[in-house]
């Protein structure tokens, strides 16, 4: 495992924290929601009360604690702590109980403690990462962060390798895409709770007949001079850009990431992109003052249900899927039941009912059938269930050393005037 070495504050990471904070709940009202914190949280934020800090706080980095547990007392202790972020669970119709959790307490005796306490991937670390770098019980069992996240924690050996034996399901049943992340081949150590897909949406109206069918249609076609978005977030709108210029993000160089940047840079220089956002986005294109713009597919799934001129399109080169993740943090007490609750989310019916309230990429093979006695519309949209050729189309932004994080998040920081 890599020892653990706190991050230098760049320039570029406040501002990086900074562009995700400014978007907005659905339908762009002024407070945050739970996906433009998700996605706020990017790699190079984490300096921000996250990695920067553990050496300014006197703590020292954790020392032969990889992947190490207190005693499991699973058997004689039949419960869970569970940290997730909001919205990010089934609810009844009083909106007070879980009803897959329930039935997962039912079936099992084990009672499951779910708590709604991460609402940004750098704060959540901020509150971790004392006891991490110390070798200490969290209080946690069980965690959902971002993938680059993930990778970092699992980089410093502070979550526990997940044993294959209490995860029948989960192995048998993981989506092809999700198998081999370059931070965790085979997922040893997580478990993809969604899928964040990002795609092209666009406003038909607003478009008024104009094609859109790739990053090349909404960056060189002067028709759309000043109604094209992009995001805030660095691997979103880079990596898309990196598709479109043939590139696979998974393996870029140095110079193909320049190349992006100047091919990005081109299009604001003449004014064709009206600006970078965080989800903020949504409003404007649901009122056609973006014609197209870079989006996220949760957002669209939602937008394509309030307006009949909202749309999506997979470009021909590839689209961006990046992952929040479960995860058994050191010192767990109780390592085998979150595992069995892992498990449980890999079967096809509680699976199908959490995608039916929270309409991410499910990331669970199989699943279509029961989704579709649930919610048919559900079951057939490719942005909640991919089907072959979409999967096929999806690619990931491959993980940066701090070095390259640093460099990159500073590049596109110049490039969105951040």
């Amino acid at each position: 495992m890599e020892q653990y070495e706190p991050d230098s504050l760049s320039p570029a990471r406040p501002a990086a924290a900074r562009r995700g904070l400014r978007g907005g709940p659905r339908g762009g009202g002024a407070s945050l929601s739970r996906r433009s914190l998700l996605r706020a949280s990017t790699g190079g934020a984490l300096a921000l009360g996250g990695l920067g800090t553990l050496s300014a706080c006197g703590i020292p980095a954790a020392k032969n604690t990889a992947g190490v547990s207190s005693q499991d007392h699973s058997a004689d202790e039949k419960r869970i702590s569970f940290s997730n972020w909001t919205e990010y669970m089934d609810v009844d119709d009083s909106e007070k109980r879980h009803p897959t959790l329930d039935a997962f307490a039912a079936r099992t005796g084990i009672k499951v403690k779910y708590t709604e306490d991460i609402n940004d991937n750098v704060e959540f670390f901020g509150k971790l990462k004392p006891q991490l770098a110390a070798g200490q019980d969290t209080g946690r069992d069980l965690i959902c962060v971002t993938d680059w996240l993930a990778a970092r924690l699992i980089r410093f050996g502070w979550v526990q390798k997940l044993d294959a034996s209490n995860l029948p399901h989960a192995y048998a049943n993981l989506s092809q895409q999700f198998r081999t992340p370059d931070w965790d081949p085979g997922r040893a150590y997580s478990y993809p709770w969604t899928g964040i897909s990002t795609v092209i949406a666009y406003n038909k109206k607003a478009l008024d007949g104009v094609e859109v069918t790739s990053l090349s249609d909404m960056l060189d076609n002067p028709k759309l001079k000043g109604r094209i978005g992009f995001l805030s977030e660095m691997r979103d709108s880079v990596g898309m850009t990196l598709l479109d210029l043939g590139k696979d993000p998974a393996k870029f160089t140095d110079d193909d990431y320049d190349a992006a940047i100047a091919r990005l840079q081109k299009a604001v220089d003449k004014g064709q992109i009206r600006r970078f956002t965080g989800n903020d986005y949504t409003s404007d294109l649901a009122k056609g003052d973006l014609a197209a713009c870079v989006a996220w597919a949760g957002d669209v799934v939602q937008l394509k249900a309030d307006s009949p001129d909202v749309d999506f399109v997979i470009p021909d080169s590839g689209y961006l899927t990046s992952t929040d993740n479960l995860l058994v943090p050191n010192r767990a007490r109780h390592k085998t039941n979150a595992e069995r609750l892992i498990d449980y989310y890999y079967e096809p019916g509680p699976a199908a009912r959490l995608a039916a309230y929270i309409n991410y990429v499910c990331p669970v093979d199989g699943v279509k059938p029961e989704l579709a006695k649930i919610d048919k519309s559900a079951a057939d949209n490719p942005l909640i269930i991919p089907d072959a050729a979409m999967a096929a189309k999806s690619h990931s932004f491959r993980s940066l050393s701090t070095k390259e994080e640093t460099a990159y998040e500073e590049k596109f920081a110049k490039l969105t005037g951040a």
